[in-house]
């Protein structure tokens, strides 16, 4: 509680140093901000010759907006994807890359860590806006789902904000959770319905003669993220209550787990880097 309170107390650092995040992460480059836009892009363009023209999976039409498009489908779950990944990662290496500051100011040190989530997010809002627009052109009227596009957005800063606590604190005792992590997130990624359908796997005879396995799978927290960010953008329906459910659960679990391990180690910061 107190360490909130003192989050609260400093909010306006928290602004600067979020500011300072985003200057920063594009300095010097000439295109700049738009390699937000066209990082993802890129990857649509991939992933679409590769599974879409090569492996041949398409997916099911929306439902029931009756949009078919793997370009749109993909975009819908690689977006949330790409901002969880991308400032998971900065914020894992926030705390060592700020050694000076940690060595020789006192402040909140959670600062680091959730300035990094906070600039993902307006990376990710900037990158809904044109996903959307496009969605519009194509006629799926995604702006009464907007609402919730963003709050769930939000709740999954916080999933990030926990994760992104616990990497950070590891990273400062272990700087090979850099490398541990990028082989991670590869396997997570595709063990993720993100760039095929996912009927592909639910409906192998393994999957369907282990439901347990078959549940973990569908349950996994950044599958049930995709799963919503789809339902709201690409079918234009109401998510399964049950989704927001599981997604607000792993959000304050991890939330409250990685403040605890911050706060249990934060005291060694200094002397170990």
């Amino acid at each position: 509680m107190s360490s909130a309170t003192e989050l609260f107390a400093r909010r306006e650092l928290l602004w600067n140093l979020t500011l300072r995040e985003l200057r920063s992460r594009y300095k010097r480059s000439i295109l700049g901000w738009g390699w937000s836009l066209l990082n993802p892009i890129a990857f649509m363009l991939i992933y679409s010759f590769a599974f879409s023209l090569v492996m041949r999976a398409t997916p099911e039409a929306g439902e029931p907006s009756g949009l078919s498009s793997y370009a749109f489908f993909l975009m819908c779950g690689l977006l949330p994807w790409t901002f969880f990944s991308v400032s998971v990662s900065a914020a894992m290496t926030s705390i060592v890359e700020n050694a000076g500051l940690v060595g020789k100011v006192r402040f909140p040190r959670e600062h680091l860590v959730i300035s990094a989530i906070l600039a993902g997010l307006f990376t990710l809002a900037v990158e809904m806006v044109v996903l959307s627009v496009a969605l519009l052109l194509a006629g799926n009227m995604v702006l009464p789902w907007l609402p919730l596009v963003f709050l769930t957005a939000l709740v999954v800063g916080v999933f990030s904000i926990g994760i992104g606590l616990v990497l950070a604190t590891a990273h400062v005792y272990f700087r090979d959770m850099s490398y541990l992590w990028t082989i991670a997130l590869q396997a997570w990624f595709f063990a993720t319905p993100i760039v095929y359908p996912p009927h592909l796997v639910t409906e192998r005879h393994f999957f369907v003669d282990h439901p347990t396995i078959l549940r973990i799978y569908n349950d996994m927290p950044m599958a049930v993220v995709v799963r919503i960010f789809r339902n709201l953008m690409y079918d234009l329906r109401m998510p399964r209550a049950i989704d927001y459910g599981l997604l607000s659960v792993y959000a304050i679990v991890m939330l409250l787990a990685g403040w605890w391990i911050f706060d249990r180690f934060e005291g060694r910061f200094a002397e170990e880097l």
